[in-house]
């Protein structure tokens, strides 16, 4: 069996939750079996997702999550999408932004995240370019990635999670449409 764990969405903490508030705490190395149990339960429920499962577990579709919205407050990000030819799968470890771009790029239709069960519309304006640094757990190694594209806003939405902001504190709350005209689309 692929998954160790059967998905649900009965591990999922909300957005009125208060551990989503708090920043997490760094994982220590090497891992202990409350990190593997939240690793486990991350990895089945996004791989679910990435091998179109999502239905069979009645699950809400998603690319990324952090142990904080398992009710874990540590740094851990799984991260499992495709991006035109290119997979992107990462297994991090107190990930943190060191370097960033001053452009700005959005999805077009808006973000959406697994902890909030309305999605809230509005533009979310992400860094065009990111550098992360972090401990890659797939590959049992630090790391550091150079990201643009969805990847870029994959990651600065999980990073986020981890330091207690969720993708709706980003939009415009006076007018949740704004843009400017040379920030890129995607």
């Amino acid at each position: 069996m692929k998954y160790k764990l059967k998905p649900t969405m009965e591990w999922m903490f909300y957005d009125d939750n208060e551990i989503l508030k708090k920043p997490c705490k760094n994982v220590k190395l090497p891992l202990d079996e409350e990190d593997e149990l939240a690793i486990d339960k991350m990895m089945s429920y996004i791989d679910a997702c990435y091998d179109g499962k999502s239905l069979q577990y009645k699950i809400r579709d998603g690319i990324g999550m952090t142990a904080n919205q398992i009710g874990y407050n540590k740094n851990l990000i799984y991260i499992h999408f495709d991006e035109g030819k290119t997979e992107h799968k990462y297994l991090l470890a107190n990930a943190k932004i060191i370097e960033e771009s001053s452009s700005i790029q959005y999805i077009s239709n808006g973000e959406g995240c697994l902890s909030v069960k309305e999605d809230v519309e509005g533009i979310v304006p992400r860094k065009e370019f990111i550098k992360v640094m972090a401990y890659d757990l797939l590959n049992n190694k630090d790391v550091i990635i150079n990201a643009s594209g969805l990847l870029a806003i994959c990651l600065q939405h999980e990073i986020d999670h981890s330091n207690g902001m969720l993708y709706h504190d980003r939009i415009n709350k006076l007018n949740p449409g704004y843009f400017k005209e040379e920030w890129k689309k995607i």
